[in-house]
């Protein structure tokens, strides 16, 4: 069998805009400062789709609870065709349609996104991982193929480089280009957009196996240094972070119960003096033990288990 360095060499590296997510997501994820959510997530019998609900609590004075609604259906009204990633209703009444294809070739994927309203807006995509550690993804209007983006990433060892390019390059635009590097504890990624001249520099480390912390900066050509975030990841439940824009935020995640937990975050502007907080709470549905999924299919093991007695062969003499 082969080697783990040799394993991971033979996986597809990320996409473009993930080149800095290890450090990002440190920033980025779980800081709930604002309003108050209840999010669901229940995987259903109904061919596994997944259904998914995000409502916001007191977001407006005209509904109190305006909701986002989402389904994954894995195989849809059981068609093993296709894939429906996302089917989503917003709080407005607006849908978002990504539906998915893969195996037409070794390496390929094919995907439609739409809005469900204009036929102008629908995108194709076509993803082709069948090289040896690159990835290359092309993506188009549909019935206009010159709006389009175009990526390709490429992993050796532990660096990952890739290139972007859009419609803007069929006159004479200068593509993105984005370079991660990862060593032990170390992780950094320098990405340069907008015709090279806008820059994002981001680090991150893992000083323990419980504590993380990370970094990005930003600057452009013409004005030089922007703005810089610094982080720190406890447990993966306790986050802090500073802005040189005089922001302070904390956020803490407490796992109530298997598949229940509480996010509560607050941020503080130390130049206007704002201050704001928010809560959320997540209910996911967690996988059947095996007894759970026995005792569920037996109706004569689930009675068994509601009275804490056998109920098979009749009644049990002393």
């Amino acid at each position: 069998p082969p080697t783990l360095p040799h394993f991971l060499s033979k996986m597809a590296p990320v996409k473009f805009d993930d080149i800095p997510k290890e450090a990002t997501s440190i920033l980025n994820d779980d800081y709930q400062t604002s309003g108050y959510q209840l999010k669901t997530k229940q995987k259903t019998n109904w061919q596994g789709a997944v259904f998914s609900t995000q409502v916001d609590i007191f977001a407006d004075d005209k509904c109190s609870t305006p909701a986002k609604l989402t389904w994954k259906l894995p195989q849809p009204f059981g068609c093993p065709y296709f894939c429906v990633d996302k089917l989503e209703m917003d709080k407005g009444g607006k849908f978002k349609l990504e539906a998915s294809k893969d195996g037409l070739a070794k390496g390929l994927k094919v995907e439609v996104k739409s809005d469900l309203a204009d036929l102008n807006k629908v995108v194709l995509a076509k993803t082709y991982t069948g090289i040896d550690n690159t990835s290359v993804k092309f993506e188009c209007k549909a019935t206009n193929p010159k709006d389009f983006t175009a990526e390709v990433t490429y992993a050796q060892k532990q660096v990952t480089g890739g290139l972007k390019v859009g419609s803007a390059v069929l006159k004479g635009g200068l593509p993105d280009v984005g370079v991660r590097f990862t060593q032990g504890p170390f992780f950094a990624a320098l990405m340069a957009s907008k015709d090279l001249s806008t820059f994002a520099a981001s680090a991150a480390y893992k000083a323990t196996p419980e504590v993380k912390v990370a970094a990005t900066a930003s600057a452009t050509k013409k004005g030089g240094f922007s703005a810089a975030t610094v982080g720190v990841l406890c447990k993966g439940l306790y986050r802090a972070k500073a802005s040189t824009d005089g922001s302070v935020c904390m956020s803490a995640k407490y796992l109530v119960a298997p598949g229940v937990s509480a996010l509560g975050g607050v941020k503080y502007g130390s130049k206007d003096g704002a201050l704001s907080y928010g809560v959320q709470l997540s209910l996911e549905e967690q996988p059947k033990t095996h007894h759970e999924q026995t005792s569920r299919d037996d109706p004569a093991t689930a009675f068994e288990a509601a009275l804490g007695a056998p109920c098979r062969g009749g009644p049990q003499l002393p």
